[in-house]
């Protein structure tokens, strides 16, 4: 019997000619990820070696990705010590991938790992972040893991007693309306499985729909598989893949594409066709909580935020500097935009977009996670709602358990900041209609 990418990709890290869901495994681990909890991350790896006598060292000093994103820059003395304390480590270890407070190299970890080429079909990624899932989008299998965990991964290269997951295969067919995108789709497949129903399981996406859409489109597709419990999301390993691999993140060489067997065993399939697919808004307290637009059009809000690890790419701006061009944002609305990583920051100021964005009222942030979570910049007051982009809305998500928090695309989120209230995108901009340039590289109409 074959076996899904997930297996293929377990099996080769485990040594085994095959696994099947259920077996426990020691998998080899390709790049391992942290952020700023990569402080917590070198305590529990010193108490490995207290008292031995040995000299810590990682396993692999080039195999370890370590970004600073949740509060850049420091907001505190605390955060900055605990920054201190992993340049020192980095140093000490020799560790080269690591990105610091610097905006020709920085930003959202999931962001800076796929356009630098760190991540590749068939590895195996762990983050000490939930949403490590994201690089699933480049056929690679990424989860999420503790401190303790990432500890013995840096000290022995493996991950210890890892139970081979299921596999949920999601086959999306049908073409998607104007405006309408992948943040929408995932919105919808999350209410559809609901928060638990892929728990410990992996969504394989596959379909026509699925062959058509760019690699910033797959990234939020992994990304948010997380939010229905899954513990991997992968897109196969394909010419978009190698599309990105080579013109956006600069690999060179051959990559090896990563594809399911066709006798592959799935636990479920799930098929959706986007053609008639409305916008999608995740209602508050739950991600899994989502209503078609209609539901909640009208609703005010207070703050609107574009950006993060889910919907911080070029294209994600593009699409609502066209929608605000020559507009303004409303009259109590606050607007603010934080792009994904400072390539991508860069690439919006030369397309015009960052320009965009300011005159109509919106406020441009440094790359960073800082608003999605709540912990830097972007407070929300008590009783106020804000609509987001991010990836969660749980009570407390971003700050504050008094405000509410709904999630939507950002071409929703720009209809809505100058409608100051959940709207959905209609028309054309003021002037001349905008073209703006995919990561496809490719000039799509709006």
């Amino acid at each position: 019997m074959g076996m899904t990418v997930a297996e293929k990709i377990l099996a080769r890290a485990s040594g085994r000619d095959s696994v099947r869901p259920g077996d426990v495994i020691e998998p080899r681990v390709d790049l391992a990820m942290s952020h700023e909890n990569g402080a917590l991350v070198i305590n529990q790896f010193l108490e490995v070696y207290k008292d031995t006598g040995l000299e810590p060292k990682v396993w692999d000093p080039g195999r370890i990705a370590i970004i600073f994103d949740h509060r850049v820059p420091a907001e505190s003395a605390k955060t900055a010590t605990n920054q201190k304390k992993v340049r020192d480590f980095v140093g000490a270890q020799k560790i080269s991938k690591f990105h610091d407070i610097r905006g020709d190299q920085g930003g959202i970890c999931h962001q800076i790992l796929p356009e630098n080429g760190y991540v590749r079909p068939g590895m195996v990624v762990v983050g000490t972040d939930s949403h490590t899932t994201t690089h699933g989008a480049l056929g690679a299998f990424a989860f999420g893991i503790g401190a303790t965990e990432m500890a013995s991964v840096w000290t022995l290269g493996s991950v210890l007693n890892v139970e081979v997951p299921g596999t949920i295969k999601v086959v999306i067919n049908g073409e998607f309306a104007e405006h309408v995108s992948a943040k929408d789709l995932i919105l919808h497949i999350i209410g559809k499985l609901s928060a638990e129903g892929a728990n410990y399981k992996v969504l394989e996406f596959h379909g026509e729909a699925i062959h058509r859409m760019p690699t910033s489109g797959r990234l939020v597709l992994c990304n948010m598989s997380v939010e229905a419990g899954a513990t991997a999301g992968i897109v196969p390993s394909d010419a978009e893949t190698l599309r990105y691999l080579h013109e956006t993140a600069g690999v060179t060489g051959q990559v090896d594409i990563v594809q399911p067997d066709a006798d592959a065993e799935y636990e479920q399939v799930v098929e959706i066709d986007i053609t008639n697919l409305t916008f999608q808004i995740a209602c508050p307290n739950g991600v899994d909580n989502v209503k078609p637009i209609d539901a909640v059009e009208g609703t005010k809000v207070d703050q609107i935020v574009v950006g993060s690890c889910t919907n911080g790419r070029r294209d994600d701006i593009a699409a609502v500097a066209h929608i605000l061009q020559g507009r303004r944002v409303a009259d109590g609305v606050r607007l603010l935009v934080f792009p994904a990583s400072w390539k991508i920051y860069q690439e919006c100021m030369a397309h015009g977009y960052i320009d965009d964005l300011v005159k109509a009222g919106a406020v441009v942030m440094n790359p960073g996670c800082g608003p999605c979570l709540g912990v830097h910049e972007g407070a929300l007051g008590d009783g106020e709602v804000a609509l987001s982009t991010t990836n969660r809305n749980f009570k407390g998500r971003m700050g504050n358990p008094k405000s509410e928090v709904f999630l939507c695309s950002p071409a929703v989120a720009a209809a809505s900041a100058l409608a100051g209230h959940i709207a959905r995108p209609k028309g054309e901009p003021h002037g001349q209609p905008a073209r703006v340039e995919t990561e496809a590289g490719c000039l799509e109409a709006w």
